[in-house]
């Protein structure tokens, strides 16, 4: 099964905007997060990701947890110091600076899709790579 890689992807949101995402895949950037920046250009994709937390966080965060497929859960806005509870079926999940997934249009039950940043290693793509299809999952058979 492939694999995600670090690195810069775009996310588009069926029927809304293109925006540039950080793909955090490897557990020191899963870990490192957001954590002691000031804000965060377009988004944080944690893949794999159930639950985050905001502890230690400078601003408050949209997240949104997302299944294998790609289809936002939940949508919650999450102050500094909180401890996002898991969430069963998610797979992935999403963080941007609070307000911007309301802009967005992102809330529970749309679809996004994942594009890697130019294709090349460690640009987010999942090792291995998932040519033609569109969706940049490393699960996308499951």
């Amino acid at each position: 099964m492939p694999r995600w890689t670090d690195g810069e992807a775009q996310l588009r949101i069926i029927g809304g905007p293109v925006v540039p995402i950080e793909i955090a895949a490897s557990y020191r950037a899963r870990t490192r997060g957001l954590l002691g920046r000031d804000g965060v250009q377009g988004a944080l994709l944690l893949t794999p990701a159930g639950s985050v937390h905001t502890f230690g966080m400078r601003f408050p965060l949209d997240v949104a947890y997302l299944s294998r497929d790609f289809v936002a859960l939940a949508v919650r806005t999450m102050p500094p110091g909180r401890l996002g509870l898991p969430r069963v079926r998610a797979r992935h999940v999403l963080e941007a600076e609070a307000g911007r997934m309301a802009e967005w249009g992102l809330r529970p039950g749309t679809r996004v899709e994942i594009t890697p940043g130019g294709g090349a290693p460690g640009s987010g793509t999942p090792q291995g790579g998932l040519p033609g299809s569109g969706i940049s999952c490393p699960d996308a058979g499951r």
